[in-house]
């Protein structure tokens, strides 16, 4: 079986901007001068690293190459390709044609906070296995999440 794909959303996932304050283990940091501050969790980046191992791990968020050349050096990973999106503003589910035209038929786990309607059809009318993992925007990533891809990876 052709390795997995795992797709990480940025915003809402590493950045739970949903928190009415910065959660524990998080650091606020302005990304864009005069846009106020993101948060980001410096252990994520030892959880990314896992996720490269068990698959093919790509940004799969608007921030596009800004996702490596802003956020990446703040959790100390090496630069992750990722998903070609339409310029924004975009809906969230026009991140589905291109999310479809990255992956192919091979297994996929995306890690997003908004799946959206036509998302779920997507995974659902697909042979390949697909895994959708759902993040609270307000809380963000967590372990358990990252245990959960880990887990199908192993499983496949």
């Amino acid at each position: 079986m052709n390795r997995p794909v795992m797709l990480l959303d940025l915003d809402g996932v590493l950045n739970p901007f949903g928190a009415s304050t910065c959660p524990e283990g998080y650091v606020e940091h302005e990304f864009y001068p005069g846009e106020g501050p993101l948060r980001y969790c410096p252990a994520h980046g030892e959880w990314i690293s896992e996720l490269a191992t068990a698959g093919e791990l790509r940004w799969a968020t608007a921030w596009g190459e800004d996702a490596n050349t802003l956020f990446a050096p703040m959790l100390g990973i090496e630069p992750l390709p990722f998903v070609p999106f339409p310029p924004l503003p975009f809906l969230p589910e026009q991140k589905v044609p291109a999310i479809a035209e990255v992956v192919e038929d091979r297994p996929v786990a995306w890690i997003d906070d908004n799946h959206t309607e036509a998302g779920r059809r997507w995974a659902a009318d697909r042979a390949a296995p697909t895994l959708l993992v759902p993040i609270d925007s307000e809380v963000g990533w967590t372990r358990d999440d990252v245990e959960k891809v880990l887990a199908w990876a192993r499983d496949l």
